[in-house]
């Protein structure tokens, strides 16, 4: 286990635990996303954003990470689990800030406001658990869509159509709502691929259970967003109008078609039960709504509203 760059400086507000794997392509435009440059109404001494490298064949260079702010740090696991719930442990332990951001996968490009608004929550709620919701660019759920020619250079030249990095908002005119977030801003998710809570609640859960150790965590991220939201006394808050997009990277499950989603689904709960000695079952309690939905997201909300009808 290396640690790449330095410590950082100060004491932030909040520390986002970013994991990627093999994301030469994808990763520098989730930190662009992540960082000042594309985040509005924060300050980079307000966060940092602490990338962990898990054992990737083709790692990204340190430089590749700095560049984005004084407040990114990067670090390398080479003698990696297959499973990312060891390496979040390990980046919360890389900062001393009281909240701890948690992205599973860093194929993820995030909306402008949702650092700034996870901060809100934070601040203001005692035992808040924060959870954005998640949506796949092209034009169906990845598993469907990877079996009809959509792949990484279509999703090059469709992120190239909206000019995205001018307004990242525009990513949800070329997305679809991931099945985790089926219900969108109005219902449960299954699990949150950006989550924040304070690091207080982070060890009442003992971070992400490393028990979970097949290829990708298995349901290691939906078991942690299940937990937390069960805590005692807890707000679950539901980031209103913001979101992470997913970019097709052949990742262990979302970007597995759909025709052999089922059998790694069965292996995934086979392992939940075998660890928690119950069936899964997906989380069942809906985030109070914070923020006010840009002009972007209308149509999205509208088509959101509608399917809930």
């Amino acid at each position: 286990m290396t640690a790449i760059s330095p410590k950082p400086l100060g004491t932030p507000k909040l520390a986002i635990v970013v994991i990627v794997y093999n994301m030469q392509r994808e990763a520098p435009r989730t930190l662009y996303s992540l960082s000042t440059d594309c985040q509005q109404g924060v300050n980079p001494q307000d966060y940092e954003v602490v990338v962990v490298e898990n054992g990737s064949s083709a790692p990204l260079l340190p430089a590749q990470v700095r560049r984005f702010g004084d407040n990114f740090h990067y670090h390398r696991i080479d003698d990696a689990s297959p499973s990312p719930a060891g390496a979040i442990n390990f980046g919360a332990t890389q900062s001393t800030a009281a909240n701890i951001g948690v992205m599973i996968d860093g194929a993820r490009i995030a909306s402008p406001g949702v650092v700034a608004l996870a901060l809100q929550a934070l601040e203001n709620f005692a035992r808040p658990v924060v959870s954005t919701i998640g949506f796949h660019l092209g034009p169906a759920a990845q598993p469907i869509s990877v079996t009809q020619g959509y792949n990484q250079q279509v999703e090059d030249q469709l992120l190239a159509s909206v000019d995205w990095r001018q307004n990242v908002y525009r990513l949800f005119e070329i997305s679809t709502l991931a099945y985790s977030s089926s219900k969108g801003w109005l219902g449960p998710m299954s699990e949150s691929n950006l989550s924040f809570l304070p690091r207080a609640l982070f060890d009442e859960l003992a971070g992400f259970d490393e028990r979970f150790d097949l290829p990708g965590g298995g349901l290691v991220n939906p078991d942690f967003h299940k937990r937390a939201n069960r805590l005692s006394e807890v707000t679950p808050i539901t980031l209103f109008g913001e979101a992470t997009f997913h970019q097709v990277h052949g990742g262990i499950m979302t970007n597995r078609p759909h025709t052999k989603m089922r059998r790694a689904l069965k292996a995934y709960c086979k392992q939940y039960k075998r660890i928690h000695g119950a069936r899964y079952r997906k989380n069942e309690i809906a985030g109070m709504l914070m923020g006010f939905p840009k002009s972007e997201v209308l149509k999205t909300l509208r088509n959101n509203c509608e399917s809930m009808l």
